[in-house]
């Protein structure tokens, strides 16, 4: 034992490890039936590609590695692929496939906590079974004609991917409807509601609307709303759509007394259909315990941008259901293309999974000429020249600013938000200020440290005290608020976003203004808020479900494994109309050329009907 143990300390030492995942493999080296240098690392090592957003660890990649450890007695390597797996095997704590031990290693090499296997077993065998059901009860005939009234069918650009999203989202259980900043996935959700509402029965429908954050559902209910008024809908069929969106854990129900959600696979919801928006941000455990959760028969319709970012806990969901699937199966393209007509959808997948998944392909935002779109999509491509090329070429028209000091940032930041503070000072609604405050955000690529949004906030209030603004306490009117905590019983939520105001109802008091129903403002005393911070910065992380008319991004002064294409991507479309980077070009290309690799299996086990 004192062999295992050692090296654990020898790798804690040297930071590959954490001290839960030092505390997590001497826990099964306590349990193992032979106990062994080799368990200890395997356990150490996927306790942290956990943590660090994996759901497995690729053990035959990890295998027969030199690690990087200054002071073990000569050069420490992880064992060769054979001596690993047989060594795990005979440990008494690692299992295959189906078996219930606390590690799974399965027949691809991956690694797995069982918990996390268990996820990812539930959510592929859900999402399998949902993607190969049609919904029999489908009216065509009455489909083909609202397609036509609602969509403006195929014109010189090529097939109208709007339109096949939504029959395709008719006619499954499970459909995926994945699209950049600015293709319409919203508007698009609202035609298909209203297709809904328009089948036999469609009335009867219990339809709900979810997000992942707070502010990704209000920004939900707001686009479903104006969709609807531009829409020219009959008043009857625009009344029956609904708007209303709410967080996932809401919508799951959250127990107060125990773990878990009111809502499981034997109390399931009571809905028909579900539309998740900004599902790229959504987890492997809280996805599987959505599906469990879901009622057999119903629709789930996924919304999001498969190459944003991925969730912040372990997995990569909508980008593992996205991959190698670019059409559908030869069955599914006639019955399409029957459909919408004025097409000739060309059959590329044999994979029937594949006929759940539909990529919106234009941008209405971004033009063909946009500099946000060119650059967007020089990023998402990984080419980092033609990225730095698009940045020189914008810097001349001031599109695009660089900045390279981060006190220049917080400056440059101090300067856009003194118009909001004007606002305030000219007794500006409520509403006008949510606004406001949203018209420009600095985007940090990490949290803490000299280039994190934490300290980027402290600069940026310092130069508005330099500025002259009264911002030297804790709480100065107009301070901006994001929750960082969800609290059930007060209704706010991770990412929920306030400002600190005088009450015009209340003869100036002070409160924390939130966004309510309709118009009217939720407000509450600062000491009732859950943990929270201010938010004149914000990493890309917590941006994901927001947008900005401008954005700046703040980038570290030394290149880091964080700063990935999908970092900057996700940055660039959160701007609607200017996108500023704060940085050195030098992280910037070194960023464009990394791409994000989260270890799962979930794409693997929807497209390999073996694995069943």
């Amino acid at each position: 034992m004192n062999g295992p143990n050692k090296l654990l300390e020898v790798l804690l030492t040297a930071r590959l490890i954490g001290p839960l995942d030092r505390h997590f493999a001497g826990f099964l080296l306590d349990k193992a039936v032979r106990p062994s240098g080799a368990l200890a690392m395997a356990a150490a090592l996927v306790s942290r590609a956990t943590a660090e957003g994996h759901v497995c660890l690729d053990l035959g990649q990890a295998a027969a590695q030199s690690l990087d450890v200054a002071d073990a007695q000569g050069p420490l390597k992880t064992p060769t692929w054979e001596s690993w797996r047989r060594q795990l095997f005979e440990s008494g704590v690692v299992g295959k496939p189906g078996d219930y031990q606390p590690l799974i290693l399965d027949r691809k090499q991956r690694l797995y906590l069982h918990r996390y296997w268990d996820y990812e077993q539930r959510l592929a065998t859900g999402l399998y079974q949902r993607a190969r059901q049609r919904v029999e009860a489908v009216d065509l005939q009455q489909l083909a004609i609202g397609l036509k009234a609602l969509f403006d069918g195929p014109d010189e650009r090529g097939t109208d991917w709007q339109q096949i999203a939504a029959a395709t989202a008719l006619l499954q259980r499970l459909s995926v409807i994945s699209g950049g900043p600015g293709t319409g996935k919203t508007t698009t959700v609202t035609k298909l509601l209203a297709l809904l509402r328009q089948q036999p029965g469609g009335e009867r429908l219990r339809i709900a609307l979810a997000a992942p954050t707070g502010k990704a559902a209000s920004r939900m209910q707001e686009a479903v709303r104006r969709a609807k008024a531009t829409l020219n809908l009959p008043v009857e069929l625009a009344e029956s759509i609904p708007e209303q969106a709410s967080t996932l854990h809401r919508l799951l129900g959250i127990r107060r007394a125990q773990p878990g959600f009111v809502h499981h696979a034997d109390n399931p919801l009571p809905l028909d259909v579900l539309i998740l928006d900004e599902a790229s941000m959504v987890d492997v455990a809280l996805m599987a315990k959505l599906l469990d959760a879901l009622p057999e028969g119903s629709r789930l319709i996924l919304l999001g941008d498969k190459d944003q970012l991925a969730s912040v806990e372990a997995g990569s969901v909508l980008g593992d259901i996205c991959r190698g699937c670019t059409g559908p199966s030869a069955e599914f393209a006639e019955l399409l293309n029957r459909l919408v007509g004025g097409v000739n959808l060309a059959a590329v997948e044999q994979a029937g999974f594949c006929d759940a998944i539909v990529t919106l392909r234009r941008s209405y935002r971004f033009g063909a000429q946009s500099s946000i779109g060119r650059l967007a999509q020089a990023v998402n491509q990984g080419d980092a020249e033609g990225a730095l090329a698009q940045l020189d070429m914008d810097a001349e028209e001031h599109d695009h600013v660089s900045l390279e000091k981060a006190q220049d940032v917080a400056k440059y930041a101090a300067v856009r938000y003194r118009a909001f503070f004007d606002q305030i000072a000219s007794a500006a609604s409520v509403q006008s200020l949510f606004q406001a405050v949203d018209h420009f955000r600095v985007l940090c690529a990490i949290r803490q440290g000299p280039s994190g949004a934490l300290h980027m906030n402290r600069l940026i209030t310092a130069c508005l005290q330099q500025a002259g603004l009264r911002v030297d306490e804790e709480w100065f009117i107009g301070r901006p608020v994001m929750i960082t905590r969800n609290d059930h019983q007060q209704r706010l939520y991770n990412g929920d976003l306030g400002i600190l105001l005088p009450r015009p109802d209340r003869g100036g008091e002070t409160a924390v203004a939130f966004p309510g129903e309709g118009q009217a403002p939720r407000w509450l005393a600062p000491a009732r808020l859950p943990p929270h911070e201010t938010v004149f910065a914000m990493t890309v992380h917590k941006s994901q479900g927001s947008e900005f008319d401008r954005v700046l991004l703040h980038l570290p002064d030394r290149d880091m494994p964080i700063l990935t294409r999908e970092l900057l991507y996700t940055a660039i479309s959160r701007a609607r109309q200017t996108f500023q980077l704060g940085g050195s070009l030098a992280v910037f290309k070194s960023a464009v050329q990394r791409k994000m690799i989260r270890n799962s299996g979930l794409a693997d086990r929807l497209h390999d009907t073996d694995l069943f």
